[in-house]
């Protein structure tokens, strides 16, 4: 009788409505041995996408946020290792070798986990600096050494090994037009807002205006992107934006007092 090899490297993905983003996602990491895809209420054939691209693919019919659903594929995968990856995200040649060689390494997982180099665009544009890069993101890891918190948006991978990073870049189209980073400016700011007032924070009008000012800041002169042209400009009015809403909407939509 045949033993069924483990697999030595799991790719998890969370989903909703990415058919239009998922094979460049997916293709990147054809050489992974298993890929695990959580979809929460697609309606553009995405479940349909991910098993006709070889995932196995497990439909959810809540939305629990961004760190638990994360902890659902993890707890799905098998691999000795784990990559973690969002639909908006593909490795380019460089990077996907380097993950390669840590996978196909003789032996045991080694006891350390690594960090991805990522490069996001912003509404058709790569943004080489405005805080945007670099960064550095965990995402490979030995299986059973790492959890993601729960937050609603702006989740964390929890994880206590030392950390090394790899060579070549995570490609992310964050957001790739103006409608879209308005919507997700929305989404986001309200979910993070209940994750701060969940942990003791509280908004208001002022709070609002200084955080927002103070984006604004960051983003244009101290992470300098004025180097962006103008979509770093473009950018830093949004992270502005984003982070007035935030502690706008602890104060108004959070706070039971002010309902």
């Amino acid at each position: 009788m045949s033993l069924a090899i483990a697999p030595r490297l799991s790719v998890i993905v969370i989903t909703r409505n990415e058919v239009q983003r998922l094979r460049r996602c997916l293709d990147s990491v054809s050489f992974a041995d298993e890929c695990i895809v959580v979809d929460s209420g697609s309606t553009d054939g995405t479940p349909e996408l991910a098993q006709a691209l070889g995932a196995q693919v497990t439909c959810t019919a809540d939305w629990p946020g961004f760190g638990p659903q994360k902890n659902r594929a993890l707890a799905l995968a098998r691999g000795d290792w784990v990559l973690s990856l969002d639909a908006d995200e593909w490795l380019d040649d460089a990077l996907a070798a380097q993950v390669r060689a840590v996978v196909e390494a003789p032996g045991a997982p080694a006891a350390c986990s690594h960090t991805l180099s990522r490069l996001s665009s912003f509404c058709g544009q790569w943004m080489h600096h405005s805080g945007w890069y670099p960064d550095p993101v965990l995402r490979l890891f030995p299986r059973g050494t790492a959890r993601f918190s729960d937050d609603l948006v702006h989740e964390r991978l929890l994880c206590d090994l030392p950390t090394r990073p790899l060579r070549g870049h995570l490609l992310h189209e964050s957001m790739p037009t103006l409608t879209v980073a308005n919507d997700k400016m929305n989404r986001y700011s309200s979910g993070r807002a209940a994750d701060l007032y969940a942990r003791g924070r509280r908004g208001g009008l002022g709070s609002a205006l200084g955080h927002g000012f103070w984006a604004f800041v960051r983003t244009y002169v101290l992470k300098r992107g004025f180097l962006d042209g103008r979509m770093g400009f473009i950018l830093a009015v949004h992270n502005a934006e984003t982070s007035y809403y935030r502690y706008l909407k602890m104060w108004l939509e959070c706070d039971d007092s002010k309902s």
